[in-house]
């Protein structure tokens, strides 16, 4: 059931969200700004680009654990009582420049403030969408290796009830699973900033978790050896000791 959960997410990543987010990303990019005074309906019909103008009311740093989350609440410049609040993932180049009572230039898109300039300084916020589908293929490929992983160590356990080791949770189990984890969040975030195509992603990160897995389990064979040479090399030399 839990191989056949995960298994379920990965076709869902790669037949749904991957696409749905590079379609997303592709009409935003060739979307072009809304003639003058167009209308509600106008506007999404054409799927264009708005122009707003706010006011800032606030602009603050938000701890998010071991990141920071930076936030500015802004109000309609001829109505205060509405405001909204945008989040950047970077405090540059424009959020460290902004205060209150700044009057800044939003674009909208879909609802969405997508950018906000102010002097000629532009930067998007968190909810443009981004050219950034290596991280969803990594989190594409962890789930199609954890539905692998699943399958694999379920099935031993059905066809050998009583005899299914190594295909345990301690620790090969726990091992494989931290390995998946750590080797694609960071694999998929690394291929972002060094522009690595997204299908790179699909073959490093099973390689790379392979080439892990191998050198654990070298590592704990090394260590099983030496615990066990040592009891036998102490036998040894309690033997001596009682012949004499």
């Amino acid at each position: 059931m839990l191989s056949l959960m995960w298994a379920v997410l990965g076709y869902l990543a790669f037949t749904v969200w991957m696409p749905g987010q590079q379609e997303r990303y592709e009409h935003y990019r060739t979307a072009e700004p809304c003639p003058a005074r167009a209308t509600p309906q106008e506007v999404a019909a054409k799927d264009c680009l708005t122009t707003w103008h706010f006011t800032v009311t606030e602009a603050k740093s938000v701890p998010a654990g071991k990141s920071t989350a930076y936030e500015a609440t802004l109000a309609d410049q001829g109505d205060h009582s509405s405001q909204r609040v945008v989040r950047f993932s970077d405090s540059r180049p424009l959020f460290h420049e902004l205060h209150r009572g700044d009057e800044v230039t939003a674009t909208g898109w879909r609802r969405d403030i997508v950018a906000l300039s102010k002097d000629g300084v532009r930067q998007n916020t968190t909810d443009a969408p981004r050219d950034e589908h290596q991280v969803n293929a990594a989190l594409g490929v962890l789930v199609a290796l954890l539905a692998a992983q699943s399958l694999v160590f379920g099935a031993v356990r059905l066809a050998r009830p009583t005899a299914y080791a190594p295909f345990v949770w301690e620790p090969y189990g726990r091992w494989l699973t931290f390995t998946n984890i750590c080797v694609s969040g960071s694999l998929g975030v690394a291929a972002v900033w060094l522009g690595i195509p997204w299908w790179a992603v699909l073959v490093t990160v099973p390689i790379v978790v392979c080439a892990v897995m191998v050198r654990l389990l070298r590592k704990q064979r090394r260590a099983a050896a030496s615990a066990a040479t040592v009891p036998r090399t102490r036998r040894q030399q309690d033997s001596r000791v009682s012949s004499r």
